[in-house]
C-alpha cells in the first residue's frame, strides 16, 4: 500500500534508495525518481505505462543549477527562466552530457523547470541528484492534483506519495523549445502565452508531435478519463443530441437545467479562468466516477489559460 505523508526526510531516504516517490508540484503530482537512477528512470516508465520515446522532465531547485543539466542556455531562454522560475514553466534546451539518454529519449535536448511548490523545493534542496517526475498517472489518463489521486492510481506500486496538498494551478507547466535562439511553444500549460510574450515577443506553437515528441504531452490522445468524453461548443445542443444517455457536463460557468443531465460540474461561475484550471482535472477525474455513458465537456474561451484548458479537453475528448 502507497503511505500518503508529509515526511519529507522520509521521501529523502527512499529516493535515495532508488525508490519512487510521487511529490507534489503547483501544477500536477510528479511520479518521482532519480535522474542518474537507471532503475528509478525504467521503473518510472514501466509504473506509468509510458513509451520510452516520450522524454521526461528534469526539475531542480535553483538556477544555479541549470548549468549542471543543460550545456547551452539562449538569451531568451535565461530570460525567460529570470521571469517564472519557479514556476509552471518548462525550457527544453541542449543537454550535458552527464544527463542519460533515457531521460531524453535519446534526443540531444533535455527538458527542465523549478517546480513552484515549497515542499518540493524543500525535497530538492535536501537531495543531491535533480528529480525526473512526469505526471503521476498511467499514459494517458487524466493527471493528478491530489494525493488521494495518485493513491487510486498506484496505491499497490509506490511506496510513498509526498502529500503537499491540492496543485494550485492545476494544469501542467507550459513547455518551450528553441529553434535556433528563438523560442517555440511545445506544449501549452499554466503560464500563458500571453504572459511569455511579455517577456520574449511573439511565439509560434508546435505543439503536436505523434513520433518522437520533443516534449511530454505533444501526442493527441492524452489527459482521457476513461468514459467517453465530447467537446462542444453547444452544450445544450449536445445533451439533446445524447438525451437518451446517462449524462455528465463540465461547464466552464452556468449550469444546465435539462433532465437528462445526471451529474455536472460548473468550474468558474466567476469565470475565472485561473480557478477553473484549478479544477479541471479534479472535475474530470470526480465525473468519471459517476457512472455515466458521457462527459460532455465545455470549450472555452481562447484566451490566456482558456487556450490551455482547452488544448487539454481537445486531448481528453473527441468532437461532439
Amino acid at each position: 500500500m502507497s503511505i500518503i505523508s508529509s515526511d519529507i526526510s522520509k521521501a529523502v531516504a527512499l529516493l535515495s534508495t532508488e525508490e519512487l516517490v510521487a511529490i507534489p508540484t503547483e501544477t500536477v503530482y510528479g511520479l518521482a525518481g532519480n535522474i542518474f537512477s537507471e532503475k528509478a528512470i525504467k521503473s518510472i516508465f514501466q509504473t506509468k505505462k509510458r513509451p520510452f520515446f516520450n522524454p521526461l522532465i528534469v526539475h531542480i531547485p535553483s538556477v544555479d543549477l541549470l548549468q549542471n543539466i543543460v550545456s547551452y542556455i539562449p538569451e531568451k531562454a535565461q530570460r525567460l527562466a529570470d521571469a517564472f522560475w519557479p514556476g509552471p514553466l518548462t525550457l527544453v534546451l541542449p543537454k550535458q552530457s552527464t544527463i542519460p539518454d533515457i531521460i531524453t529519449a535519446g534526443k540531444d535536448t533535455v527538458a527542465v523547470r523549478i517546480p513552484n511548490h515549497p515542499t518540493t523545493l524543500e525535497l530538492l534542496n535536501q537531495l543531491d541528484f535533480p528529480l525526473a517526475a512526469p505526471s503521476a498517472n498511467p499514459f494517458g489518463s487524466i493527471s493528478p492534483t491530489t494525493a488521494e489521486h495518485v493513491n487510486d492510481y498506484f496505491k499497490d506500486d509506490i511506496k510513498m506519495i509526498l502529500d503537499g496538498g491540492p496543485c494550485q494551478r492545476g494544469i501542467e507547466s507550459t513547455i518551450i523549445g528553441f529553434e535556433g535562439d528563438e523560442p517555440i511553444i511545445y506544449r501549452l500549460g499554466s503560464t500563458s502565452i500571453e504572459a511569455i510574450e511579455t517577456i520574449v515577443g511573439q511565439i509560434d506553437i508546435k505543439n503536436k508531435k505523434e513520433i518522437a515528441p520533443d516534449a511530454p504531452g505533444m501526442l493527441d490522445r492524452h489527459y482521457a478519463p476513461s468514459t467517453l468524453t465530447v467537446l462542444t461548443d453547444d452544450i445544450s445542443e449536445t445533451i439533446q443530441k445524447y438525451s437518451e444517455k446517462r449524462i455528465g457536463v463540465l461547464a466552464f460557468s452556468k449550469s444546465s437545467d435539462h433532465d437528462a443531465v445526471a451529474f455536472q460540474i460548473v468550474l468558474s461561475e466567476s469565470t475565472d479562468l485561473q480557478e477553473a484550471a484549478s479544477k479541471l482535472y479534479d472535475a474530470l477525474h470526480q465525473l468519471d466516477k459517476q457512472d455515466l455513458d458521457i462527459i460532455i465537456a465545455e470549450r472555452f474561451p481562447d484566451i490566456e489559460l482558456g487556450k490551455s484548458i482547452n488544448d487539454r479537453l481537445q486531448r481528453a475528448t473527441v468532437r461532439a
